[in-house]
């Protein structure tokens, strides 16, 4: 499963400070997001996967290659039930993943501030299930 959201802020300071989605679920509209190998992921799906990588480190690599290059920082979900508790009204924002990194390699800072690398692309192992919709 390979997901590819783009950044929506790259740069806060000298901080190497780089924000997004890392995954959506559905569109504001509430449509399912299908992703390029024709693959879709339930929000409750999403959120298992996301609490597993945050607690077992919550780290980047710089294109799937194993070197870890950045930090979590920022992580928040969004169901339809942590909206509703929140305030955020139905359609203002799609369900998804929105992260926030620590990038601490400086060459692959460079190429987020030079724009050769403006999303996030999200890496992972699923088993593929018929769905019942």
């Amino acid at each position: 499963m390979n997901l590819k959201c783009k950044f929506t802020k790259s740069a806060i300071g000298d901080e190497h400070f780089v924000f997004g989605w890392a995954s959506v679920s559905a569109d504001k509209a509430g449509n399912v997001i299908v992703d390029a190998d024709g693959d879709t992921i339930a929000i409750e799906e999403l959120e298992k996967a996301v609490y597993r990588y945050v607690a077992y480190g919550g780290v980047g690599d710089e294109m799937h290659e194993g070197k870890y290059v950045a930090s979590l920082i920022e992580s928040v979900v969004f169901t339809p039930a942590k909206m509703a508790a929140i305030g955020i009204r139905e359609g203002l924002i799609p369900y998804g993943w929105f992260v926030g990194f620590r990038v601490r390699d400086e060459s692959v800072w460079q190429k987020i501030k030079d724009g050769e690398y403006v999303m996030f692309s999200l890496g992972g192992k699923a088993e593929r299930s018929e769905s019942n919709e």
